[in-house]
């Protein structure tokens, strides 16, 4: 493997980087919104409904499983996965796409 080169960003590149992770930020809140807003109304219709059949917890679990995950990747609490893997596994890349095209040059 190749050495990987740290990347250069300017300010305009900083930005863009900045917004997209707000805009990451912002989706995975509208997501805990619309989570927390359809499981009230989802308990209240099992409750009135069927109070003896319960069933409201498993859209609850499910899909509060999958705000778990997307907020984890959001806020890179796992950063092996998160935007310093992406960057290395995007520069390895490019050094081995560099690396054949010299090979055959």
């Amino acid at each position: 493997m190749g050495v990987i080169m740290e990347m250069n960003f300017n300010e305009d590149d900083k930005y863009l980087l900045a917004k997209k992770k707000v805009e990451k930020i912002k989706g995975f809140y509208g997501n805990l919104t619309s989570f927390i807003l359809v499981n009230i109304i989802l308990i209240f219709i099992n409750l009135y409904t069927s109070p003896n059949h319960l069933w409201f917890y498993w859209p609850l679990m499910w899909w509060g499983f999958g705000v778990v995950i997307h907020g984890l990747k959001v806020f890179e609490v796992f950063p092996s996965f998160g935007k310093d893997w992406e960057e290395k596994k995007i520069k390895e890349l490019m050094e081995k796409e560099k690396n054949n095209k010299n090979k055959w040059q």
